[in-house]
């Protein structure tokens, strides 16, 4: 399997989709799904029935999950691609745009 190259915390723009240009912190990551849940983005409406441990039922909106191949890292509030390097023996995250290490 590949190494991810977006991580949770990370800053994403969404490319595609619905929610096209929101920005958002990636909240949680599915390496086995390829997907990845955004802040602010892709917004469900969901149906919680009330019961003795949360007396609050009603209608809440949750954050679904994306396609990871509709974000993209933001470096300096700009989008970039992800690639890898080699430094100091680690493998580390570089942006293609500005060759910057982002770990």
């Amino acid at each position: 399997m590949a190494t991810m190259k977006i991580k949770k915390d990370d800053m994403v723009r969404v490319i595609a989709g619905k929610d096209r240009e929101k920005e958002g912190k990636v909240l949680a990551v599915d390496p086995k799904k390829n997907t990845v849940v955004v802040e602010g983005v892709n917004m469900l409406t969901k149906h919680t029935k009330q019961t003795a441990q949360d007396n609050s039922g009603g209608i809440i909106h949750v954050e679904g999950p994306i396609d990871i191949s509709n974000v993209m890292l933001l470096v300096d509030g700009k989008p970039t691609r992800v690639g890898f390097e080699t430094k100091d023996g680690k493998k580390v995250r570089v942006a293609k745009s500005t060759g910057k290490a982002i770990d």
